[in-house]
């Protein structure tokens, strides 16, 4: 005999709490083993693929296990310490150029710059907080993430957590889904499809598509010279999951950028633009079209929320899990609004069928 409904809320109710619990007092414990979750799951399908061509299940952890390494290493080699240092130089040159941008709306608007202006005096109190915590922000940042992600998380756990749950993941998720009610199970199962194809498409599809934008706008913009164009576009590639918000940040940082280092060549200025404008209709078009598809079900100011008020209760772990349990929470609500719709509360009496619409009797 099933539980009651009543007693099934309290079990999964506290299961939730349990849950919540333990992201806010493990916190950075835990973070290795999101992480390395993270990793598992975006690459199980890789490794189920190489499965099907013929290799085994531990060669096929150790052939994607060697081609992230080397990717790792030439990342390391190559980009991150350009990227550190392009970093480091624009965080410098912030109230240089600031000063460029107070010095040209002078002579631009010199009505709007008088002295004793209200536009003035906030320009003027946001330049020294710039001269004042440029260099401190940056120094912060660098300290708190490596603090946050140390050497020895990033090379030795992470790795190792993520090669042995994409070797067991298959009878992990055996192993869970014979844990699951047995009344339930088909129900159960439906909603975990329907989260799954929500993630790989938000977080496989996603992913890629800020991967192949962040490299396209690097190079793009290295290309043309824009100084410090390898930042401008890891920021706009990295936050283009956010529609709109990536090539909108991205964009006015490039442009601006641009404006002050170009001022006068306007095709420089022009290319920059362009840039921008093929990104978006890249991944418009094709991309997002191509690898997020349409069933992602994800809406942006959802998404915002949820990485808002995650990350504002629970750190950066918070940030981690919240598009995972905003997904999950978005389909869950999906199943619930269906149910309704599908109940009595819902339909009334306008779901059953009418006495005179029933088939007329047969006549002797």
């Amino acid at each position: 005999m099933a539980l009651p409904v009543k007693e099934q809320a309290k079990y999964w109710g506290v299961a939730t709490a349990v849950f919540l619990v333990a992201l806010w007092y493990l916190g950075d414990v835990i973070l290795p083993f999101v992480l390395g979750g993270a990793i598992a799951y975006m690459l199980d399908p890789v490794a189920d693929r190489l499965e099907a061509m013929g290799l085994s299940r531990i060669m096929s952890v150790v052939v994607i296990t060697l081609a992230a390494t080397i990717i790792f290493v030439l990342l390391i080699l190559l980009v991150i310490p350009t990227l550190i240092q392009q970093a480091g130089q624009l965080i410098n040159s912030a109230p240089v150029l600031f000063g460029q941008l107070q010095h040209w709306l002078t002579e631009t608007f010199p009505q709007i710059m008088d002295e004793g202006s209200t536009i003035r005096q906030q320009l003027q109190a946001i330049g020294e907080a710039i001269r004042s915590k440029g260099g401190d922000l940056f120094d912060s940042v660098l300290s708190s993430a490596l603090s946050l992600i140390n050497i020895l998380v990033l090379i030795v756990v992470v790795p190792v957590v993520a090669f042995y749950l994409l070797l067991d993941w298959d009878n992990m998720v055996a192993k869970i889904d014979g844990l699951m009610p047995r009344d339930h199970l088909e129900t159960i199962r439906q909603i975990a499809r329907d989260i799954d194809r929500t993630l790989a498409s938000f977080i496989r599809g996603q992913g890629t598509v800020c991967i192949i934008l962040g490299t396209y706008y690097a190079v793009s913009l290295m290309l043309v010279g824009l100084n410090f164009g390898l930042v401008v576009g890891f920021v706009a590639g990295m936050i283009s999951f956010i529609p709109y918000v990536g090539a909108l940040v991205g964009g006015v940082l490039a442009i601006g950028l641009a404006l002050f280092q170009f001022w006068g060549d306007w095709t420089w200025i022009g290319a920059v633009v362009a840039i921008f404008a093929f990104g978006q209709f890249f991944e418009g078009n094709i991309l997002s079209p191509k690898l997020v598809g349409s069933s992602v079900g994800l809406h942006p100011v959802w998404l915002i929320f949820a990485l808002s008020a995650f990350g504002n209760l629970f750190g950066f772990v918070g940030m981690l899990v919240a598009v995972p349990v905003a997904a999950m929470i978005g389909v869950l609500v999906r199943f619930v609004l269906d149910s309704y719709k599908q109940g009595r509360l819902y339909q009334g009496l306008a779901g059953q069928v009418p006495a005179s619409a029933k088939d007329p009797e047969p006549e002797a």
